[in-house]
């Protein structure tokens, strides 16, 4: 009951802490000069982006376009997106969440209260 209460209260206090933490180095790393410390986000946001493009729009169009244009029966080059998608889904689902944070009217932009 109660003890069980204050290790999970202490659990998600640790977790706080950390994830504290880690939006001080994010917000660090996104105010850098350098596009080697900033840049690294849009980086993997647009290469996500581009393996989606590939996989979802450009290879199949351009296997339809070979196959009945010019009856090409070879095989096309696979992308396998499954680690792009599930990066690309979770930068989505974060930045889905920051703006509910904001519009919700909960998002600081300190790290204190």
């Amino acid at each position: 009951g109660e003890e069980k209460s204050a290790a999970t209260l202490e659990r998600l206090k640790l977790l706080q802490a950390q994830l504290m933490g880690q939006q001080a180095i994010n917000t660090a790393e996104a105010g850098h000069g350098s596009v080697f410390v900033a840049g690294w986000r849009p980086f993997v946001g647009w290469v996500c982006a581009i393996a989606l493009a590939y996989a979802a729009i450009l290879e199949p169009l351009l296997r339809f376009t070979a196959r009945v244009a010019f009856g090409y029966a070879g095989e096309f080059p696979v992308i396998d997106t499954t680690l792009t998608m599930q990066i690309l889904l979770g930068m989505l689902g974060l930045g889905a969440f920051r703006s509910w944070e904001k519009k919700a009217e909960v998002a600081r932009n300190t790290l204190t209260k």
